[in-house]
């Protein structure tokens, strides 16, 4: 059989977001590796805790963190990121190697999809170099998609395509039709035109969840200002939001 691990997507924050997938997946569980990112975010790692002790059947199975290397604040954006990733290899296939038998059955538990601005895919790749295994994955609710249900509008207009982009993209490229903006620690929004439409979102799915919906000329201050304040507050933030030009 061999050692294998389940990627599995948990959603934007509520449990209830887990599809049944999922909650079959985490019951084949044995060993749950999750990344100790530290004291502030050590909620992150509280609530994967909860989804398990709530949708798990059975006990026996158990938590294993994982110190996640520092990433250098390096201009060069793409080579920071390819060592950070590197790095990441090196401790999960150690921990793979040593906490999960021969036939074995782990998992790692990805924050809303897998496949959307997450690394956890491109490290196993990695970490498959070094270590024998398999994998499966298990998708999530994403937050573009908790997003646009919690402000109840489309993605997109009729016929027309939206883009999923980056605060650091779209600082360089500009806004042209619709497009979801995701790690954007520079609120780059507001570089877009005053009349610009926006949909706000942070701790989607949570009780700390925020929402704001207007034009950047209206809301992109308090936007800015809100979203400072539940850092300082929380000590992160997960945030996206939804833009569309006007007309």
């Amino acid at each position: 059989m061999g050692r294998h691990i389940h990627v599995i997507g948990i959603g934007a924050g509520d449990p209830d977001y887990l599809t049944v997938q999922a909650i079959d997946a985490l019951n084949g569980t044995e060993v749950f590796f999750a990344m100790d990112k530290g004291e502030a975010k050590s909620d992150l790692v509280a609530l994967r805790r909860q989804i398990c002790a709530r949708f798990i059947r059975e006990p026996g199975y158990r938590f294993v963190e994982l110190p996640d290397p520092q990433r250098a604040a390096d201009a060069d954006y793409r080579g920071a990121v390819s060592d950070w990733h590197a790095a990441r290899a090196r401790v999960w296939a150690e921990a793979i190697g040593t906490e999960l038998g021969p036939d074995g059955v782990g998992a790692f538990l990805a924050w809303g999809d897998p496949s959307l601005y997450d690394s956890t895919l491109r490290v196993l790749d990695a970490v498959g170099a070094e270590v024998d295994f398999t994998y499966d994955v298990i998708p999530g609710i994403t937050a573009v998609q908790a997003l646009t249900a919690r402000h109840r509008v489309p993605l997109n207009e009729v016929g027309e395509p939206v883009l999923i982009t980056t605060g650091r993209q779209l600082r360089r490229q500009g806004l042209s039709g619709s497009a979801v903006v995701m790690l954007d620690a520079d609120c780059s929004f507001q570089a877009c035109p005053a009349d610009t439409s926006i949909w706000w979102g942070a701790y989607l799915g949570t009780a700390d969840e925020l929402l704001v919906a207007g034009t950047v000329g209206e809301v992109g201050a308090e936007i800015a200002a809100l979203r400072a304040e539940a850092r300082a507050r929380h000590g992160w933030i997960m945030d996206t939001y939804l833009l569309r030009a006007a007309d």
